[in-house]
């Protein structure tokens, strides 16, 4: 176990904490908690809150590292309200993060004023779902017409096939009742969910890495993150699945925290006061009905409701539960720890019943509707074609529900139509293969290009992540599976358990049409292993000054960099208008174009 940035060092050649200049004292605040973060004391000591610091409670309760008010007093304001605002510094970083993401987000976010991409489709089955329960038809110009209109205009009562579940165009649908069928409507709910996702991934960040600062810069990388900010602008299904996931996650993480809080409540304590290890405890105790768990399903049925993948995402995060359990009852001194953990697996377990009733729920708009042929698409599927067989002690619903759902998976595993922006997941971790979503060419003093543009401009929307985090992303990558794999460090392992559930199926449909904007699931977890590395960059407690002080001016240029790329790529992320030379200067690779 190794000492934390409030440990008491007195390493040769280095003054006390008390003697070093006060610039340095707060340079430390910020280092890269190493295995046991925030322990308080030298190893092995207790401290005066009666922590037996370094010991099994920090080792399964980590303590978060304290702020300092001294930036509040630096700015003026009184020592009463910077105290108040020190203890609210876990909220109010992430709030002022994601702040700024909201704003970036929401700036003129019906601009195009056009249906992008594949908005063709989830706009107008939002539109439908909410005021019918089912998908439908819509003639060939009705883009043009939902325009021209403001979306006035009569929805179909064809029934449509479509081959994604409901829940994410249920979401879009939401802002399309409160702010009308246009492109800020169907844009309002995903530009929302983006956002908090901003404020989920900064109190996760704090809570995975007990440090306030690492976890709001999370937020800010995943603020500043192109495919993120994009995807939060576009009415597309995988941003609303990217919430889920993550939200699923931040539950998946209190309910680490508080069933080892109970275990280490539980444990005894010997003649000095301390608390130690025990088997009996640790073999034997209930860590109670897990809420955080079924809530963790909950998230995770609608994630599978909004994309199929997110099926293997519930998967890995039920793994990743069981064996956190299995870790917590080691720490505490179990003998059998695999045997004790066969309890709190069932609880782990009972996220998929709860999922799997949260997705068929989602379907209920298509359950309930007419069963005389003007109903959802194959609704009548079992008392028509699907007569007879085996299975006709099922409800007529569910048999129709299941033939559907065999259809759409027919579709998904056999769809290899080619497509100009699809690319293979070997590309994405390096951007090789952005989607275009919207590309015009205005003249001058149109569409916002300026009239001395002496040439035409572009108008792009690029769903491109900002480059230099992702290929920072890359090294973080590398360095969590080294740091798990090699220092047994929990967190990076929950860090790399993101990134591969959400990239690494992709893998077994390299045949399959597929687009880097998939990608989008997995950016709050890169977003935390970048963070991680930055950490790492600063320095671990214990380090020499200059040290510290190199890490802390090299991770602060490099984040400075991102935010410097976010800002260049601006005009191909928000489709303002730029000329034509200065387009072609920000498209880095030939295969951007």
């Amino acid at each position: 176990m190794t000492s934390t940035a409030s440990s008491m060092d007195t390493r040769q050649g280095q003054a006390p904490d008390d003697l070093r200049p006060s610039w340095q004292q707060r340079l430390r605040r910020f280092g890269y908690t190493a295995d046991t973060p925030g322990t308080a004391g030298p190893r092995g000591e207790g401290d005066d809150t009666g922590r037996d610091a370094g010991g099994v409670v920090d080792r399964l309760v980590p303590p978060y590292t304290e702020p300092s008010p001294r930036l509040w007093l630096a700015l003026g304001v009184p020592p009463a309200l910077a105290e108040r605002l020190t203890r609210w510094s876990g909220w109010v970083g992430p709030l002022l993060v994601t702040l700024m993401a909201g704003v970036m987000r929401f700036w003129n976010l019906g601009s195009p004023r056009a249906v992008i991409f594949d908005e063709t489709y989830y706009a107008k089955d939002a539109w439908a779902l909410v005021h019918r329960g089912f998908e439908v038809n819509w003639d060939k110009n009705a883009n043009d017409l939902v325009l021209q209109t403001h979306g006035h205009l009569p929805i179909p009562t064809d029934a449509a096939y479509v081959v994604h579940p409901p829940v994410g165009k249920y979401v879009i649908g939401i802002g399309e009742l409160i702010f009308g069928f246009d492109p800020f409507g169907w844009r309002f709910m995903t530009a929302l969910l983006g956002t908090l996702s901003v404020l989920l991934l900064c109190r996760i960040g704090r809570r995975l890495l007990r440090s306030t600062f690492l976890g709001c810069l999370a937020g800010a990388l995943m603020a500043l993150d192109g495919l993120h900010f994009v995807m939060s602008r576009t009415s597309l299904l995988d941003g609303v699945l990217m919430f889920f996931v993550v939200a699923a996650f931040g539950c998946l993480l209190v309910d680490r925290d508080r069933a080892r809080a109970r275990l280490a409540a539980a444990l005894p304590t010997d003649a000095d006061g301390r608390v130690r290890p025990d088997a009996d405890t640790a073999d034997r105790l209930f860590l109670g009905w897990r809420p955080w768990r079924w809530a963790a399903g909950l998230l995770l049925g609608l994630a599978i409701g909004t994309k199929w993948n997110g099926l293997y995402i519930l998967a890995a995060f039920c793994v990743m539960a069981i064996l956190w359990d299995v870790g917590a009852r080691k720490v505490a001194g179990a003998l059998h720890p695999y045997t004790a953990s066969i309890r709190d697996a069932l609880f782990a377990a009972a996220m998929v019943p709860v999922a799997i009733a949260v997705y068929v729920l989602s379907w209920l708009g298509w359950i309930l509707s007419p069963t005389d042929g003007s109903g959802g698409y194959f609704r009548t599927w079992a008392a028509t074609d699907g007569k007879g067989g085996s299975w006709t002690f099922l409800p007529d619903w569910l048999r129709s529900l299941w033939h559907y759902e065999h259809e759409v998976y027919q579709f998904h595993v056999g769809l290899s139509s080619p497509h100009t922006y699809q690319s293979n997941p070997w590309s994405w971790i390096v951007l090789g293969r952005p989607v275009s979503y919207f590309y015009e060419s205005p003249s001058p003093g149109a569409a916002g290009c300026p009239m001395n543009a002496g040439q035409k401009c572009a108008r792009e929307v690029l769903a491109l992540g900002t480059p230099m985090l992702w290929w920072v992303g890359c090294f973080a990558i590398l360095y969590v599976l080294w740091r798990w794999a090699f220092r047994r460090d929990w967190r990076a392992g929950a860090i790399a358990c993101g990134i591969a559930a959400g990239y690494l199926p992709w893998f077994l449909y390299q045949h399959r049409t597929i687009f880097l904007f998939y990608a989008v699931v997995f950016v709050p977890f890169l977003c935390l292993a970048v963070a991680m590395l930055i950490g790492a960059i600063i320095g671990p407690p214990g380090s020499r000054d200059t040290r510290r002080v190199i890490g802390a001016a090299g991770a602060g240029v490099l984040v400075l960099l991102i935010a410097w790329n976010f800002i260049y790529f601006w005009p191909i992320y928000t489709g303002t208008a730029i000329p034509i030379d200065a387009w072609r200067a920000r498209m880095w690779l030939d295969t951007w174009v």
